[in-house]
C-alpha cells in the first residue's frame, strides 16, 4: 500500500467531545452532564474547556455496565443460584 493511499482513509479519533460520547453510547447529552456533575457514568475529562471521553473508556465502561447486570450475566442472575435453608431457629421475643 503506497503512502498517498494509506493517508487517504480517514484516522480513527481516539477522543470525542460530550455530544459525540452521548450519540455514540445512544443517551442525551443531558444525561451524561447530569452523570458528570455526580461523578457516575464513564470517566471523562478536560481538555482545554471541552469534557472529552476516550473511546476505549467508553466500551470499557459499557462492558462493566454489562457485567454489573445480572440479565446479561447469569453469575449475578438469583435464579441461578441454588436457595438457601432457612434456619429452623425463629428468633425469641
Amino acid at each position: 500500500m503506497s503512502s498517498s493511499t494509506a493517508n487517504s482513509f480517514p484516522r480513527p479519533t481516539a477522543f470525542v467531545t460530550l455530544p459525540q460520547a452521548a450519540e455514540y453510547l445512544g443517551l442525551s447529552a443531558n444525561t451524561l452532564y447530569v452523570w458528570r456533575h455526580r461523578r457516575q457514568g464513564p470517566p471523562s475529562f478536560l481538555m482545554g474547556r471541552r469534557v472529552m471521553y476516550r473511546i476505549t473508556a467508553l466500551d470499557a465502561w459499557v462492558a462493566d455496565q454489562e457485567k454489573a447486570d445480572s440479565r446479561s450475566n447469569p453469575a449475578l442472575n438469583p435464579l441461578n443460584r441454588r436457595p438457601e435453608r432457612r434456619s429452623s431457629q425463629r428468633h425469641q421475643q
